[in-house]
């Protein structure tokens, strides 16, 4: 449970918003946090802005975002978002770098959006995370660390990380983080106030469409679905997951099998160890790293399941 949600205060957002930053990106993920409050009548979401020096940040265009927050003013921010463009690779501020250091030793939430990606590998919060970036700085990225998880996503969501490849699928990113804070029906309201009815999953275009890729066009079951993409390494109850699509347990279940053929938790664990495979035959982690990411307590638990499903051991499938 987030912080704001325990004490009932606003979620605090930060925009780290670096000078070429994207506008598209850029108000792609800040305007679902505007319309959220606004269609709830009250302040779920405060956001402020954070420059690199100054008292402005400067987009791409040429558009004029005023600071409203400076680094190392007393904020306690539940999420920063990094939000960058032009030649992320080549943003070098020690100051910012160990600013965001500080806030992951924390346990403060940390986004980047576009190019901002690229800034957290290089400030070195990333490490044991699964991430994304758009897709021009991908081949950089890679080569500025090849130990990186990077995957080709519109979005990833790995426990207190959250990357996104920028323009409109900061949008679906956002619909994935108020889901999570306030239920897939208000999510749904916000997206359509943006006229954003086709919600894409985290996979987004580089897989098949959601229907084709689940076999299943059943609005909850997707929902479902989506939630489970979004939390692999902090797994979520199935009374969450229920609560979540709006459902009693008993009825996603029953959904599940009749779709699907099997019980949403056996699905779910599927998924995680097809992306439990998935690392390692792509990453350098270690069998123990691989179970945590794919959220299982202990690397006995992750090498049992892993051979129920596949047939072979973790260190096998390494081999």
């Amino acid at each position: 449970m987030d912080k704001s949600r325990s004490t009932g205060r606003p979620f605090r957002v930060g925009f780290l918003l670096i000078d070429g930053f994207a506008l598209m990106s850029y108000s792609a993920a800040v305007e679902p946090l505007r319309a959220a409050n606004l269609l709830a009548g009250r302040a779920l979401y405060t956001i402020d802005h954070l420059p690199v020096v100054g008292g402005q940040s400067v987009s791409s265009s040429g558009a004029i975002i005023r600071a409203t927050s400076h680094l190392g003013e007393r904020v306690d921010f539940d999420l920063i978002m990094v939000v960058a463009g032009g030649d992320p690779a080549r943003f070098s501020d020690q100051r910012i770098f160990q600013w965001l250091r500080h806030l992951a030793r924390r346990g403060v939430l940390i986004g980047g959006v576009s190019g901002g990606p690229v800034v957290l590998a290089r400030a070195g919060v990333m490490a044991g995370r699964r991430m994304t970036v758009h897709w021009e700085h991908a081949p950089v990225l890679a080569e500025l660390d090849p130990a990186l998880l990077l995957e080709r996503d519109l979005y990833v969501i790995d426990r207190d990380r959250l990357t996104c490849a920028g323009g409109t699928a900061a949008l679906d990113m956002m619909h994935a983080l108020i889901t999570d804070h306030h239920g897939a029906d208000f999510a749904r309201q916000v997206s359509d106030w943006f006229v954003h009815t086709e919600i894409r999953p985290a996979g987004g275009p580089q897989r098949a469409g959601p229907v084709e890729r689940y076999g299943t066009s059943n609005p909850s079951v997707l929902q479902a679905i989506e939630l489970m993409e979004n939390h692999i390494a902090d797994p979520l109850a199935l009374d969450q997951l229920a609560k979540l699509c709006n459902l009693g347990a008993r009825q996603l279940n029953r959904l599940f099998r009749a779709k699907l053929g099997c019980s949403t938790m056996a699905y779910y664990r599927g998924l995680r160890l097809d992306k439990a495979d998935n690392l390692l035959s792509q990453s350098t982690l270690n069998v123990t790293d691989v179970a945590l990411a794919t959220g299982f307590a202990n690397s006995a638990h992750f090498s049992d399941s892993y051979r129920r499903k596949f047939g072979r051991s973790p260190s096998s499938r390494r081999q």
